[in-house]
């Protein structure tokens, strides 16, 4: 995952909302976001080389996510799958700070967010800190929680207008927001340790280049009554619509 954005407690009729991108090679073997058959309350895309997600949701209404910390110098190839984090936050017993402060350091650099509208946290393993998001609007791309990125500011106001202004969030005008390939000026880009040409293509919200790139956007809008809508439309390298699943819980 690249990038989340959440509202927390911003809009009166629906207390969680999340807009993410999934940006991975295209050539790692995906599956499409499904109710898990080994586990029943897990709906969530699958990393078929890995075996974990990156997003997802339970029947008791719990999200996590994970995006990964971009620092070249930190990454080791002998860590465990990152994917494991979000389907250890969203079974029962789930995680809590002791046990992310216990086994992080197996896993390369990762942010992961877990909870629900009641208490949302972001855990940033480099750091080792684990927040509670307080209501409002916040990011989370491949540095710090609300850091002043470019794509993460854009896309936190484009979201914070659309729900000021609506009654009823609209899923396709949060999917349009989620595929704006808009990408930073030089002078604003943040230096996270890969090349210039990769710092650009890696600007944009929505993230188009042949080998890697957003290859899905999940949207969850979660209400005050705890029903739960799950959307998730899948691209290809070449930006093309793969299809769209809606799911309700």
């Amino acid at each position: 995952m690249c990038i989340l954005f959440v509202a927390l407690e911003a809009h009166p009729e629906y207390p969680l909302i999340i807009c993410a991108n999934r940006d991975e090679f295209h050539h790692r073997p995906t599956e499409p976001a499904h109710f898990w058959p080994s586990h029943d309350q897990l709906l969530a895309g699958k990393d078929l080389e890995a075996g974990g997600t990156w997003l997802g949701v339970n029947q008791h209404g719990m999200v996590a996510g994970l995006t990964n910390i971009r620092d070249p110098e930190l990454i080791q190839s002998d860590m465990r799958s990152r994917g494991e984090l979000v389907l250890n936050a969203l079974m029962d017993g789930g995680i809590d700070e002791l046990w992310l402060t216990r086994y992080s350091p197996f896993y390369n650099p990762f942010n992961l967010l877990y909870g629900d509208e009641q208490a949302l946290y972001c855990f940033d393993s480099r750091s080792q800190q684990l927040m509670q998001l307080t209501a409002g609007f916040h990011s989370i791309s491949n540095g710090a929680l609300d850091d002043i990125w470019p794509k993460m500011s854009r896309g936190t106001q484009a979201i914070q207008a659309h729900i000021t202004n609506n009654s009823i969030p609209c899923i396709d005008s949060l999917l349009a927001i989620m595929k704006d390939g808009t990408q930073a000026p030089d002078a604003e880009l943040p230096k996270t340790g890969v090349s210039l040409e990769w710092e650009r293509h890696l600007s944009s919200i929505y993230i188009h280049h042949q080998e890697y790139g957003t290859r899905s956007t999940s949207i969850i809008l979660k209400d005050k009554h705890g029903k739960v809508q799950f959307s998730e439309v899948r691209y290809d390298g070449k930006g093309r619509d793969l299809g769209r699943d809606d799911f309700t819980l």
